[in-house]
């Protein structure tokens, strides 16, 4: 995968974490657990990916991170949206919907002429 699609995949797991953590904070395993749920399982989080993403945005202010005790009580860095966060998910949900509907189009669009 080139450049561009790593690009559009970062973009959307960064849309992903926000929207999850605008249900409550969670730690990195909650995260990645509550989107392969919400998706049927269709998107998988690995730990590579998750990580680097959380630290990144923790950079850009849009997640703010703290120790606590999960729940098998161990020490976990829970993670939760900061006004920067929700902000940028708005933001980014509109461009992401209007980007979506343009794909959609060319490929319902494609599909319809070839049948």
């Amino acid at each position: 995968m080139g450049q561009e699609g790593s690009e559009l995949l970062r973009g959307t797991l960064d849309l992903l974490v926000l929207r999850t953590l605008e249900a409550g904070p969670r730690h990195g395993y909650g995260i990645a657990r509550w989107i392969e749920q919400a998706t049927g399982e269709a998107v998988r989080v690995e730990e590579g990916s998750l990580y680097p993403a959380l630290y990144r945005m923790e950079r850009k202010r849009w997640i703010r991170a703290e120790w606590g005790k999960s729940e098998l009580g161990r020490r976990a860095r829970f993670y939760r949206i900061t006004a920067a966060g929700r902000e940028h998910l708005a933001k980014e949900t509109g461009v992401w919907a209007r980007f979506n509907e343009a794909v959609r189009g060319v490929l319902v669009g494609d599909a319809a002429a070839k049948a």
